[in-house]
């Protein structure tokens, strides 16, 4: 019975988004305010039905309800709770339905807390929401029903993927879905801004948290994603350039240009055309995101489907939502005159420089991702687009913005004297080149990226520092005179700087552990010990044997390592290799001791004929702060975002209803 309500839930989520797509916009077109204050109780009407549905299909996980295709499919009467409750989005239609989940929930925060916004606008960003709900809510029903039930259900299911029975699965898929579904409203705004022909300060003032929200969890999503893979698969590597990982990536990089962006608009009421297309570009990188993972038309190992009508049917969505936005665009563009003009030395100048490196970025990581399937369809060849290619065509771009940021965040709006601007950063400069040649000289035999690294990293933090130290005239005044302008600086600008600093940790985390790992490969028998050397310390690791463990729903190989420093014990490694009945698959389970300077990194595999095990060891130079810079530079935007600015000044600024504009 839990299920069917589930299912009917859907259905009248179904119907309330369509009368929620069609009644407000027209009351909005006529001046109905009966009709646009319709938008409100329909989005939060919407958001429950299918929080419903979804709360359906994880009881149904939860007592392993066989009855349902989708569970017994996807879980085992041996699982864990945990990884029963996490399975419910650990598939195709499960995860779709945290994808409207989410969807849903946007539309009705919108419709609670947007209080301040003008009735018509309101109307039809929540009329624009809807759409993209019944283009969804239609997908799910028609073609990925998580509410199936089986004729004759079997006794037990067939299992969870090993490999997402793991916590990860609890918290990067919604931190994920949170970014990815959440640029939707930012595409919500933009395209209610066309409809409407009107875009200015306050509309960017609406538009920022929203955007900055999804920003938020789009990194953390990104940085959890990379962690499980990580320390799960077993390969010590953190980022592969799979299509999946692009897929969520792009998104992010047009999402940072389009919170610059939008800076621009409320700030100067300049770049309003530009803004609305990077707002349209970043929820259509979202949307072919989706298409990618669902489609099966890219291999990946992250891929949830590989069904051709699904395929067809999001397809279907990505031409009618990404056309139809950017023809809106093409006819409603013109009514958007930007006011603010800006000589060519100038804050705004450098957003835009921002803006076309991320985009070039952004668009580079999309050429190599979906290149084997044009050269597929086109002349019939088999390519992969792997590492070296995203290395080469990609880094440049992103050393080019972290030597732009602190200048740029320096420079005045409208004019600026470049030479004045940048006169602090001058020290600045000078010390971060001293460390990057500081360690191109020490380090012997290792790649230019630790050098480069280093340097840019030191810049993005000192700038940062730098542009704090300005605005609170450090050194210019008393210290407890800055430290109390320091507590008074809008969040914002307190935000911006700590995400810039964040930026730097990630980029040195990332030279650190590509130019300074160390490997070792090796059959190894208990009783072995061998070094295994690091950046600064040689780390001997002991074998102390092997034995065989039962887990709740797997046996396993579980390995016993001792790691030595001087002779004195610093840490004990059980890695294993497991073995799931019920999947017939194998996973690896690392074993590893976290430092603050590095990682220790074990792996056991496969017994050998000869004796022994096959053992790898990795010595990972400042790893987590790849992860640490991301979670900072997640900070950074929860700061800007609790900027009171953007709870209550936005009604304020403007007060007046707009005119609706009637298409030509």
């Amino acid at each position: 019975m839990t299920a069917e309500i589930g299912h009917f839930s859907l259905i009248l989520a179904l119907v309330v988004a369509l009368v929620q797509m069609t009644v407000p916009m027209i009351g909005a077109h006529k001046g109905w305010s009966n009709w646009m204050e319709l938008s409100v109780p329909a989005a939060v009407s919407q958001f429950a039905l299918t929080l419903l549905a979804f709360a359906a299909l994880m009881y149904a996980f939860a007592i392993s309800d066989f009855s349902l295709s989708l569970v017994t499919a996807n879980s085992h009467s041996l699982k864990p709770m945990l990884y029963k409750l996490t399975g419910t989005w650990g598939n195709h239609e499960g995860s779709m339905l945290l994808w409207v989940l989410i969807l849903t929930l946007f539309g009705a925060l919108v419709a609670v807390f947007g209080r301040n916004l003008p009735p018509h606008l309101k109307a039809r960003v929540l009329s624009v929401q809807a759409a993209i709900a019944v283009a969804f809510l239609a997908f799910l029903l028609f073609t990925s029903n998580p509410f199936l039930r089986l004729a004759f259900p079997p006794l037990d299911g067939q299992g969870l993927n090993p490999l997402l029975q793991d916590p990860g699965l609890a918290f990067h898929p919604p931190f994920l879905y949170l970014g990815y579904v959440g640029l939707s409203m930012s595409f919500s705004f933009a395209v209610a801004a066309l409809i409407e022909g009107r875009v200015d300060a306050a509309w960017a003032r609406w538009v920022r948290p929203w955007t900055l929200a999804a920003w938020m969890f789009l990194t953390i999503g990104i940085a959890l994603g990379s962690w499980w893979a990580y320390y799960e698969l077993g390969w010590g590597g953190w980022w592969f350039w799979d299509p999946v990982e692009n897929a969520s990536f792009m998104p992010w990089l047009v999402a940072t240009a389009l919170l610059h962006s939008a800076i621009v608009v409320e700030k100067r009421e300049s770049l309003k055309t530009w803004t609305i297309l990077l707002a349209i570009l970043a929820f259509s990188f979202s949307l072919i995101g989706t298409f990618i993972v669902r489609s099966g038309v890219i291999t990946s190992v992250h891929a949830f489907a590989n069904d051709p009508e699904r395929g067809v049917f999001i397809l279907m969505i990505l031409a009618v939502a990404i056309g139809g936005s950017l023809t809106l665009f093409a006819f409603r563009a013109n009514k958007l005159e930007s006011k603010g003009v800006f000589s060519l030395v100038s804050r705004e100048t450098g957003l835009i420089l921002n803006n076309v490196l991320l985009i070039v970025a952004a668009f580079v990581v999309f050429i190599g991702t979906i290149w084997p399937l044009v050269a597929d369809l086109t002349f019939g060849r088999k390519l992969s687009v792997g590492a070296p290619f995203f290395d080469l065509a990609f880094t440049p771009f992103m050393i080019l913005i972290a030597m732009a940021l602190p200048i740029g965040a320096m420079l005045p709006w409208k004019r600026a004297d470049l030479a004045r601007s940048i006169k602090p950063l001058w020290g600045m400069m000078a010390l971060s080149v001293a460390l990057g040649a500081l360690v191109l000289v020490v380090q012997t035999g290792t790649l230019m990226m630790a050098p480069i690294g280093v340097t840019l990293a030191t810049w993005l933090l000192l700038g940062a520092a730098a542009d704090l130290g300005q605005r609170v005239r450090l050194g210019k005044t008393e210290l407890r005179h800055s430290l109390l302008r320091l507590f008074k600086l809008p969040r914002a600008d307190i935000g911006k700087a700590v995400a810039h600093a964040g930026l730097g940790i990630t980029i040195f985390g990332i030279s650190a552990i590509t130019a300074w790992q160390t490997e070792d490969i090796r059959v190894a028998r208990a009783g072995d010990s061998f070094m295994v050397k690091g950046a600064r310390i040689t780390y001997e690791i002991r074998f102390d044997g092997a034995k065989e463990i039962t887990g709740p729903n797997y046996t396993a190989t579980e390995g016993d390592f001792a790691v030595l420093v001087d002779g004195q014990q610093v840490a004990r490694l059980k890695p294993q290799k497991r073995f799931y009945p019920v999947s017939n698959m194998p996973t690896t389970e690392a074993a590893i001791d976290i430092g603050f300077t590095r990682d220790v990194y074990v792996v056991i595999g496969d017994a050998q004929d000869a004796g022994g095990y096959a053992v790898r060891s990795y010595i990972k130079p400042f790893a987590n702060w790849i992860w640490a810079g991301a979670i900072i530079m997640a900070l950074g935007g929860l700061l800007s975002l609790t900027d009171r600015r953007y709870r209550v000044a936005a009604g304020a600024i403007r007060r007046q209803t707009p005119v609706p504009i009637v298409a030509e």
